[in-house]
């Protein structure tokens, strides 16, 4: 199997959490400014809510994929406020035509002051254990 990592942060919880994602598949993340050129079977994706949505660059990231290169996406991220980005980024992948993976991993993030310090040391062996739960 193929994997790639993307994602999409404005504070660097995501980004630490791509990084554990990656390390954990054997591949290098980068942010979704990156395209996926290369077929994967799965592309673990990062992202948070940013004004109650994912954020505009996370939609047009999703809509420019190629459904004939993405097996399916693995949503992961955090949040202060919100859960879970599933279901707005499974709208996008609909549109797409593109599959989500049913499972994803979210865990709270920092931000100002809120949550300090998550995703912690905890999170991010959680997060990588997820990962491994997708290798072949």
């Amino acid at each position: 199997m193929k994997y790639a990592v993307r994602y999409y942060t404005k504070t660097g919880n995501t980004k630490r959490l791509a990084e554990a994602v990656a390390e954990a598949v054997g591949v290098e993340a980068f942010p979704i400014s990156t395209p996926v050129d290369e077929p994967v079977d799965i592309l673990f994706l990062g992202n948070s809510y940013y004004a109650f949505n994912i954020d505009p660059e996370v939609r047009s990231f999703v809509q420019s994929l190629d459904k004939n290169k993405i097996g399916r996406i693995v949503n992961f991220g955090s949040a202060a406020m919100l859960n879970s980005t599933y279901k707005k980024v499974k709208a996008e992948a609909d549109k797409a035509g593109i599959t989500m993976d049913e499972r994803e991993f979210h865990c709270k993030g920092e931000f100002k002051g809120i949550h300090k310090g998550r995703p912690n040391r905890e999170d991010m062996q959680a997060v990588a254990v997820f990962a491994r739960s997708f290798l072949d």
